[in-house]
C-alpha cells in the first residue's frame, strides 16, 4: 500500500455498516484459497456488497484477485500508527512500560524522523545511512548537550541489537551461504579468525582483562556491535567492556568509510573487489553499505574504474552480510565454553552444562531459527527467483523492520557513550583493536586484490 502505508505501520480500523470504492478496507482472503484467512489492506476500486468489492493495493498495477464480501472485510482504516506493528507487540512487559515514558517516547520519535532521512531518495548519495545517523546523532546530543540520567532506562541498547540481530537471521537463509561460493566463504573465515586472534593476544598482552580482550576481538572479527555485544554476554564481561568495545568498531567504521573508498579510486580497484575488500575491513553493516555504494557509483564516470554500482555491492555483502555476520553464532557458543570452562574454573571445579546454557547469548538461537525458517522457504527457489519473488515479498519488509531495530539500537548506544567517561578505560584497548584493523585491512587487501581477485572481477548476481 506504498505510498499510503508502510512496513511496519499499525493500521487502525473500524467495522461499517457498509463500505465503499475509494476506501482502505482490512480484509480476510476467502474460504476456499490456499492463503484462507491471511488479512490484506487494499483499496476498494470497484464492485458491490451483493458479488465482492474490486480491490487493489496502491502500489500495484493490476487489483487483486479475490472479491471480497462484508462478511471478510474486518474494518475501513481510520489512521496509522507509524512503524507500530514493529514497535508495540515486540515489547516486553518492562519495556511496554517504557513506551509511556517519556525516554522511549524520545527515541521513538527521533527514530521516525531518522528513517524517514533514510527513506529520502538521495539518502544513499549523501551516505546518509539510517543507523549511522542515528549514532551520530545520538553521540552528539549526549556528548554536547547533557540528557538527564533517568533517561538511560529507556536507551535500551541490548534488547533492540537482539532484536536486530534475530531478524538479521530472516534475511540470511543457509542457502545464500551455498550461493556465496566456497571463495566468499574461505575469505571471511581466514579473515574473521585472523583478526579476532590478533586483537585478542596483543589486549592480553599488553596486560587487559581476558574478557575485554575477546570482546574487542569479537568487535573487529565479526560483526561489529552485534559481535561485540553477543561476546560480553558468553565470557561474562563486566558492564563497562561493551561499549569500551563499541566505541572502538564505531570509531574505525567512520574512518573506514572515507579510507577504503578513497584508496580504492587511488588505486582504480574494479568495484567488485574493492566491494569484497570494504567487506572484509569494515566494522559495521550500514557504514559498509554506504562505502562499497559510494564506489560503485563511481564505475563509469571516473576514468579507470571497472565493474557495475552493483558488482560493489554484491562483493560487500557476500563479504561482510553472508561471509563474515554468520560467525556471530560460531564465536558466541565457542567463546561461552572456553569462558565457563577454562577461565572460570574455581577449585579444580569446572562448571557445567547448566552454566554454559545460561552464559550462551539466547538470542543467538533466534538468529539461528529465523535462518531455518528462511531457509525452508527459500530452498524451492533458486538464486534468480529467490531475488525476483522472495527477496522484495518477505526479505525486504524484514529488512525494513531489522533497520528500525538497528536505528533504535545506535540512537541508543550514541545517547550512552559520554566520551568523558570511557576515558578512564584508557588508551590500551584503543592500540589492541587498531593492531586488529591494521592486519585486517592489510589481509583483506591481498585476499581481494591479488589470492581471489579473479573471483571478484568476475563476480555476478
Amino acid at each position: 500500500m506504498l505510498p499510503t502505508y508502510h512496513t511496519g505501520d499499525l493500521v487502525l480500523v473500524r467495522s461499517e455498516s457498509s463500505y465503499h470504492v475509494g476506501q482502505v478496507i482490512a480484509y480476510r482472503i476467502p474460504k476456499g484459497d490456499t492463503m484462507a484467512g491471511a488479512q490484506v489492506i487494499h483499496r476498494i476500486i470497484g464492485g458491490n456488497a451483493a458479488h465482492g468489492f474490486v480491490v487493489q493495493g496502491d502500489n500495484r498495477t493490476a487489483p487483486d484477485s479475490w472479491r471480497p464480501k462484508p462478511r471478510d472485510i474486518d474494518g475501513a482504516a481510520l489512521g496509522r500508527i507509524p512503524y507500530g506493528v514493529f514497535v508495540i507487540p515486540n515489547l516486553p512487559a518492562p519495556l511496554m512500560l517504557a513506551l509511556l515514558s517519556p525516554a522511549f517516547l524520545f527515541v521513538y520519535l527521533c527514530s521516525m524522523v531518522i528513517f524517514s532521512i533514510g527513506a529520502w531518495d538521495q539518502a544513499h548519495h549523501y551516505n546518509l545511512e539510517p543507523p549511522l545517523v542515528a549514532l551520530l546523532l545520538g553521540l552528539v546530543i549526549a556528548n554536547v548537550g547533557r540528557l538527564p540520567a533517568w533517561m538511560d532506562s529507556g536507551f535500551r541498547v541490548e534488547y533492540y541489537i537482539k532484536t536486530g540481530i534475530v531478524l538479521l537471521g530472516a534475511t540470511l537463509p543457509f542457502t545464500l551461504v551455498i550461493w556465496a561460493g566456497p571463495v566468499a566463504i574461505v575469505q571471511a573465515s581466514i579473515v574473521s579468525i585472523t583478526t579476532f586472534m590478533v586483537i585478542y593476544f596483543v589486549a592480553k598482552k599488553m596486560g587487559l582483562d581476558r574478557r575485554l580482550a575477546a570482546t574487542l576481538g569479537a568487535g573487529g572479527a565479526v560483526c561489529g556491535v552485534s559481535g561485540a555485544i553477543a561476546i560480553a554476554g558468553a565470557v561474562g564481561a563486566k558492564k563497562e567492556h561493551a561499549p569500551v568495545a563499541i566505541t572502538m568498531v564505531i570509531g574505525w567504521a567512520i574512518v573506514m568509510i572515507f579510507f577504503l573508498p578513497l584508496v580504492s579510486r587511488a588505486l582504480s580497484l574494479h568495484t567488485g573487489i574493492a566491494g569484497a575488500w570494504i567487506g572484509t575491513s569494515e566494522f559495521a553493516d550500514a557504514a559498509g553499505f554506504a562505502a562499497a555504494q559510494a564506489y560503485g557509483n563511481l564505475a563509469g564516470h571516473v576514468a579507470g574504474i571497472q565493474g557495475t554500482p552493483d558488482n560493489a555491492v554484491w562483493g560487500f555483502t557476500l563479504m561482510k552480510v553472508v561471509g563474515r555476520d554468520i560467525w556471530i553464532g560460531i564465536w558466541a557458543f565457542v567463546m561461552a565454553i572456553i569462558a565457563t570452562t577454562r577461565w572460570e574454573v574455581k577449585g579444580g571445579t569446572k562448571p557445567g552444562a547448566g552454566e554454559i546454557w545460561y552464559r550462551f547469548p539466547k538470542f543467538v538461537i533466534g538468529f539461528a531459527i529465523a535462518s531455518a525458517l528462511m531457509t525452508l522457504i527459500a530452498a524451492r527457489y533458486g538464486a534468480a527467483d529467490y531475488n525476483k519473488v522472495v527477496k522484495p515479498d518477505l526479505v525486504g519488509p524484514i529488512l525494513s523492520l531489522r533497520t528500525w531495530a538497528f536505528i533504535f539500537c545506535f540512537f541508543s548506544i550514541g545517547l550512552t557513550t559520554r566520551f568523558r567517561e570511557l576515558a578512564h578505560a584508557g588508551s590500551k584497548p584503543f592500540w589492541a583493536f587498531t593492531s586488529g584493523v591494521v592486519v585486517n585491512v592489510l589481509l583483506g587487501f591481498i585476499l581481494s586484490t591479488v589470492v581471489f581477485a579473479s573471483y571478484w572481477t568476475n563476480l555476478s548476481h
